[in-house]
């Protein structure tokens, strides 16, 4: 799906940092909320699908 001549690419970096923004948001979401410790918050995390 991705390559190196498309990851070299502005969009390529583009794609990178959005999946690196979905998985941070992620995290941040999970630790908002009450109850959850740490230790729970890495083995439940539902993280986002990539097509």
């Amino acid at each position: 799906m991705f390559d190196q001549r498309f990851l070299a690419s502005k969009t390529g970096a583009a794609a990178l940092v959005s999946i690196a923004a979905m998985i941070a948001f992620n995290f941040f979401a999970i630790a908002q909320q009450e109850g959850v410790t740490s230790h729970l918050m890495l083995v439940a995390v539902p993280l986002v699908e990539l097509a």
